[in-house]
């Protein structure tokens, strides 16, 4: 695979390509789907977050306010006081590279002062348009995601991913954000039934025409459950088998809550994509 380096605050990077990396999801909020209040306390989530580093995330995804369907908003004083703490904390230890889960501007630019390397935002610069200035100030990295929510979507779904995140980088690139900050995410579960995340999946191939790279994040998503009949806790096997045929076709980076597990499950992806470049004749 074409490897590509993606550039993050602070001087750091990430060469993407060659092997697939995981970032953990670290949920410092009390009604997150699937873990809500497991780790809102500053104890549990930096344990949590040193696990997942041993475990082999290269990333860990600081979230203090909740994006599941229906979820109560934060304010954003509420959402810094979770999530800053943190991040200054794993700062200091030096021990991963730190992404924050935010669409709000002010949030994105405290993280990166508190150590932040990573800016993720599900709206994709679309819901506050000044985090990519952020960005382009901080040298952060960008995740733009696709989303359905709130608008009127186009009934093919690669066409409204196209049109969504096309929007999206322009946004980015008018305020000045390099190309090689920005990561792109399709927004699996977000605005999407059951069939659209499949029909998503079966395609995601196409999305490499924007030229960027890829994330992906279906943990425990609900058409997970669809296809598995598994709750939320336990949907894990399902989402690495999801990790495996994303990474086939072309996802670099792998956001998930089971970090040991889907590592696991991408090493085998990574061995077959090295096998099928390596194979006589190719």
């Amino acid at each position: 695979m074409t490897g590509k380096r993606w550039q993050l605050a602070h001087g750091r990077h990430l060469d993407l390509g060659d092997r697939a990396l995981v970032m953990g999801i670290l949920n410092v909020t009390p009604d997150s789907f699937s873990d809500g209040g497991a780790f809102d306390a500053p104890e549990r989530a930096l344990e949590q977050a040193r696990r997942m580093i041993a475990e082999g995330a290269a990333i860990v995804d600081v979230g203090g306010e909740s994006t599941r369907p229906g979820a109560a908003p934060v304010s954003s004083t509420e959402e810094q006081d979770r999530v800053l703490p943190i991040i200054d904390a794993l700062a200091r230890s030096g021990d991963a590279l730190i992404s924050v889960d935010t669409y709000r501007e002010e949030t994105a630019r405290l993280a990166v002062a508190a150590g932040a390397h990573i800016v993720n935002d599900v709206w994709g610069a679309q819901r506050e348009s000044g985090i990519a200035k952020v960005a382009a100030e901080t040298g952060a990295g960008l995740v733009l995601m696709h989303t359905g929510r709130e608008r009127e979507k186009l009934p093919d779904v690669i066409d409204d991913q196209f049109l969504f995140l096309r929007r999206s980088l322009e946004i980015a690139r008018e305020a000045g954000v390099k190309d090689g900050q920005i990561v792109l995410d399709p927004g699996f579960g977000f605005a999407k039934d059951a069939d659209e995340n499949l029909d998503l999946m079966a395609r995601f191939s196409e999305l490499a025409q924007l030229g960027y790279p890829l994330l992906a994040g279906t943990s425990r998503k609900r058409f997970v459950g669809h296809v598995t009949g598994r709750e939320a806790a336990d949907r894990d096997a399902g989402t690495a088998a999801t990790s495996v045929i994303l990474r086939l076709q072309g996802a670099d980076i792998f956001r998930v809550h089971d970090v040991a597990i889907n590592v696991d499950a991408l090493a085998f992806a990574d061995a077959m994509l090295a096998r099928q470049t390596n194979l006589p004749g190719r």
